[in-house]
């Protein structure tokens, strides 16, 4: 295996920062971002004494398919939840554009239950390189023969959660790889338990080309599966992981950890959480922050494209935009690139604002 495929993004953390959410920020139609108004901090959703109560799984499992669990009052970015708009059920990404809608079910039967799959998603370290780090902070996972390549920004600190806004669109797949994702994600301080959330391009977990809404944990490092496995939809959510996006367009995506579960929001709605049973209850406040594109490919030279396709140079590249904490410390995100292939990059245009992306092989 070639030293550039090892050459992965180490995850060690230093120390954890708690401090207060920093300030909000909003995307301009320019060039760079502006800052709004200061933001505080969200307040608390109040948590019952009794563990069961904010986590009935945690006393009973089979509690956890009739309980109702409560998600915070406020979105991560400190709006008041709203129904969000559905193209019809079945409808590709660009009719979902073109119809101004949130998303549309994949599923033409309008089925609001998420389905499972299993299909690769991050990297261990080499089988004779235990040391080797696995990007994107995975301490050990289930060996992959994937080439994985990262592209975005991170940041060390305590947090009850980060959102941010993402572009959506529909880059070129190459037959052989596969997937093409954006994503934030929010992860332990020692980086073996992750909550993600994002939009992928995976013929695979998808049956098509489109972008969609996905969701995936990790739990001691180890990989789980798509849209389900412990994923609880919340009952009021007009929108399932799987669910096919719109693109060109950006939307926001977030992770807040309130009332006993990791609950993951996608613009104006929350959809569903994973409960804190599922790591035991160990895992309850986030040390990592990261968000990035990521492109799994068949070989180490590939040309399926990340984000919009364009490299890094070019003012109209995919953007990682207002970038917050819940809770965390001041935004100063860094940059993050770990890829073998050299093509793709990120660029940091503010302490709140990435560029990233690339084209893959040119020659293709």
């Amino acid at each position: 295996m070639s030293n550039p495929r090892r050459s992965l993004l180490a995850a060690g953390l230093t120390a954890a920062v708690v401090g207060s959410l920093g300030a909000a920020w909003t995307l301009n139609a320019g060039a760079a971002e502006v800052p709004s108004a200061p933001a505080v901090a969200l307040p608390a959703d109040p948590v019952a004494a009794d563990p069961a109560a904010a986590d009935p799984a945690a006393a009973d499992p089979a509690a956890a398919v009739t309980a109702q669990r409560k998600p915070p009052s406020l979105l991560p970015w400190g709006e008041r939840p709203s129904r969000l708009t559905r193209a019809r059920a079945g409808a590709s990404s660009a009719a979902v554009a073109a119809a101004g809608a949130d998303a549309a079910s994949a599923d033409a039967s309008g089925s609001l239950v998420p389905v499972p799959v299993y299909a690769p998603k991050g990297q261990a370290p080499d089988e004779d390189d235990a040391a080797a780090p696995a990007p994107p902070g995975v301490a050990t996972a289930a060996k992959s023969d994937d080439f994985y390549h990262y592209a975005g920004g991170r940041q060390v600190g305590a947090t009850d959660g980060t959102w941010a806004n993402l572009s959506i669109a529909k880059p070129e797949l190459a037959t052989a790889d596969a997937h093409t994702l954006t994503e934030i994600a929010m992860q332990s301080a020692d980086s073996k338990q992750i909550v993600e959330v994002g939009w992928n391009v995976d013929r695979k977990v998808n049956g098509d080309t489109d972008p969609h809404l996905f969701v995936y944990y990790w739990k001691d490092g180890k990989k789980t599966c798509y849209n389900s496995c412990g994923f609880e939809m919340y009952a009021d959510a007009t929108i399932k992981p799987g669910d096919t996006l719109p693109t060109a367009t950006q939307k926001r995506f977030g992770i807040r950890h309130s009332g006993g579960a990791w609950w993951v929001a996608y613009d104006s709605e929350w959809v569903g959480s994973f409960p804190d049973s599922l790591w035991n209850g160990n895992y309850t406040r986030g040390g990592l922050s990261q968000w990035f594109g990521e492109v799994a490919s068949a070989t180490e030279t590939t040309c399926t494209d990340m984000g919009k396709g364009l490299p890094v140079s070019d003012g109209s590249a995919s953007r990682l935009g207002t970038i917050s904490m819940t809770n965390g410390p001041e935004v100063n995100a860094e940059r993050l690139s770990t890829d073998p292939s050299q093509y793709y990059d990120s660029k940091l245009l503010s302490a709140t604002t990435i560029r990233y992306g690339g084209p893959g092989n040119g020659d293709c």
